[in-house]
């Protein structure tokens, strides 16, 4: 199965950001791709009101992601908020979500489960987590949904794995900062090792490429997408700058790295 990873470098402006969506996949669907994975918050960038944010635009970006899978007979899968009012009707949240449209423009949404409150930011004084995990189907493959900062907790993945997944998504807006790249590459390794998955890791660009002025502490990006093989191998791997993708999975490899190292038949203590 050939698929494509967007790394974009997303802004507050949503309709920049919609035709930055259509340009790469177009450019993903020219070479072959029948999977196109944007990053997270792909719809609008950190920062600001997202719920305001997400009242306004949330429906526009899912008819474009729509529209874009029915056109190109592909699924495509990228990061977006939605509204969410609780019960105090002042305690205005959003869920931070990954929208995935298959070709014939069917919809699966993923709400983030694990919320990045470390590193100093603590991202749910203004989301509110999910609690299921979302597989889609691709071709007859079927592929996790996972968010940035989910990455951290290997159950989930497993998780993913026995429900019969071979591959995971991971779509992120990784903050930067000291050893934060290098931490970004291992854990995603490490989920496809003790997972037995293809792991499929769309960052956002990194906006020190532009801006080497911009605080890059904040969930913008780092770049460094990349595809991982169930025996750990990078496939391909991206710099900082925007950039397209392409990766053939041999699908084989699931199947020979759950007898090479049978890793959740192997476990213990409800791992």
């Amino acid at each position: 199965m050939k698929i494509a990873l967007c790394q974009i470098q997303s802004t507050k402006d949503v309709p920049a950001n919609l035709k930055l969506l259509r340009e790469y996949t177009e450019a993903a669907v020219s070479q072959g791709a029948r999977l196109v994975v944007f990053p997270e918050a792909s719809m609008v960038s950190f920062g600001g009101s997202l719920y305001d944010d997400a009242a306004q635009h949330e429906l526009s970006f899912r008819q474009t992601l729509g529209n874009l899978a029915r056109e190109h007979r592909v699924t495509v899968v990228a990061g977006g908020f939605a509204p969410v009012q609780l019960a105090d009707e002042w305690n205005l949240r959003v869920h931070n979500n990954l929208y995935a449209f298959d070709q014939n423009g069917v919809e699966t949404v993923y709400t983030k489960v694990h919320l990045y409150d470390a590193f100093g930011v603590k991202e749910s004084d203004g989301v509110k987590a999910g609690k299921e995990l979302k597989l889609i189907t691709v071709d007859g493959v079927k592929v996790g949904l996972a968010t940035c900062y989910d990455v951290r907790f290997p159950k989930l993945f497993a998780d993913y794995s026995r429900a019969g997944a071979q591959a995971a998504i991971v779509a992120a807006s990784w903050a930067g900062g000291e050893g934060k790249a290098e931490q970004w590459q291992i854990l995603t390794s490490a989920r496809a090792l003790d997972s037995n998955m293809f792991i499929l890791a769309a960052d956002q660009a990194s906006p020190a490429v532009s801006d080497p002025r911009v605080d890059i502490t904040q969930p913008l990006g780092v770049g460094y997408s990349r595809v991982v093989s169930p025996f750990g191998r990078t496939l391909v791997q991206a710099g900082e700058a925007p950039e397209v993708l392409i990766a053939e999975l041999d699908l084989g490899e699931v199947t020979q790295a759950k007898k090479a190292l049978p890793i959740l038949d192997n476990a213990k203590l409800g791992y």
